[in-house]
């Protein structure tokens, strides 16, 4: 990447892209420990189909506020700033700020959580791509848990101090944990085992928030039932996705409540939460780096609808985001080409959703390639 632009990719659907944001104020009390008896409020943003006519000669949305480029900076050290990506016309998406939904068309939902301490537009690009070929596509934040969480009446909320520490402690032991898992052996049981182990002993934390990641969840499509009914079609419930921990609360809510939220992804995820005596009945699949692929295997284990398994070549855990395109380093997305890698994540996305939320077709068409291995795994 040219430290003064953000080269995106370009949706390849037949719609153009709407967006809007809306925050869910209030919804209950803070659990966070940083704001104890304050409330807890949730903004969202959707990416949603648009005609082609409707977009003509209207501006591009921003892409990134600038509080977020100043977090990504401080937090990723990446050399971007505000005013050059302004100025050289590179802060935009491909979609259109609050442009006319398509009268008397109802497109299937799809909700997605970003990873721990990230942002609401770290995958702007894979959701509007979602949004390009037929899909209301809504991204949930998370107070204090990314690095920055903006709200419509301008306040901004920055990542509670320490929240790193929280997430795996004591780090070092935890790390060293993580380190040993992913070059683990043995059958999907045997390390569902050890993932399950060590992340009850130094993973508490993520573990006591995955249910405060639901319930934001599932206020933000509270709020999209109640007042843009007209634009999203249920009748075959609703799509799960997310990073990383945004991909453990897509899991644990398909485990938990099958009959609302009817198949999900998890993009290279640990699949952290309390599993024990629980059962997945609903369609998953998860991507990961070859790194995680030892953190996910109670997909595998408590199925009982098929699962896949799509692991990606030469990647990062901070290459399935937009970062793959930002940030230049291979140490941080890995070495796959941008390119490859978004028509990868997209293309996963697109066959599975199309499937099993659209119903478009029996089955997705996932196979191998030089990018990807796909592995499919029938019902226990």
């Amino acid at each position: 990447m040219s430290k003064k632009q953000i080269k995106a990719p370009l949706p390849t659907g037949e719609y153009a892209v709407g967006v809007f944001t809306y925050t869910v104020h209030n919804d209950r009390e803070e659990t966070m420990y940083n704001a104890l008896g304050t409330m807890r409020s949730i903004p969202v943003k959707v990416y949603y189909p648009a005609t082609r006519e409707s977009v003509e000669g209207l501006p591009k949305a921003r892409y990134m506020s600038k509080a977020t480029i100043d977090a990504i900076r401080k937090n990723f050290y990446v050399p971007i700033k505000y005013e050059k990506v302004e100025s050289n016309g590179t802060n935009r998406s491909e979609c259109y700020e609050n442009v006319p939904f398509i009268e008397g068309e109802r497109f299937p939902l799809i909700l997605f959580n970003y990873g721990y301490c990230s942002y609401l537009e770290a995958n702007t690009y894979l959701l509007i791509e979602l949004a390009s070929h037929g899909y209301v596509v809504a991204s949930v934040g998370h107070p204090y848990e990314g690095m920055i969480t903006e709200l419509d009446d301008g306040t901004t909320l920055k990542m509670a101090k320490g929240i790193a520490s929280k997430a795996y402690s004591p780090m070092l032991p935890s790390i060293i944990a993580l380190l040993k898992l992913q070059k683990a052996k043995g059958t999907n049981e045997e390390l569902w085992e050890q993932f399950d182990a060590v992340q009850k002993k130094y993973n508490r934390f993520i573990i006591e928030r995955l249910p405060e990641w639901k319930l934001d969840t599932k206020a933000a499509l509270k709020v999209l039932k109640d007042k843009y009914s007209g634009m999203i079609d249920l009748e075959n419930g609703v799509g799960l996705t997310g990073h990383s921990m945004g991909g453990a609360t897509a899991f644990a809510l398909c485990e938990d409540e099958p009959e609302t939220f009817t198949c999900g992804i998890n993009i290279d995820g640990g699949l952290f939460g309390i599993h024990d005596g629980k059962v997945i009945t609903t369609p998953f699949l998860q991507m990961s780096s070859d790194a995680n692929k030892t953190a996910v295997t109670v997909a595998f284990v408590k199925n009982k609808n098929v699962a896949y398994h799509a692991i990606l070549r030469d990647m990062q855990h901070l290459g399935f985001s937009d970062m793959k395109h930002v940030i230049p380093l291979k140490s941080q997305v890995g070495g796959l080409d941008p390119d490859i890698a978004h028509k990868t994540v997209f293309g996963i996305h697109l066959e599975f959703f199309d499937a099993y939320l659209k119903k478009a077709k029996a089955k997705p068409s996932l196979e191998s390639n030089d990018a990807v291995t796909i592995t499919e795994y029938e019902p226990h």
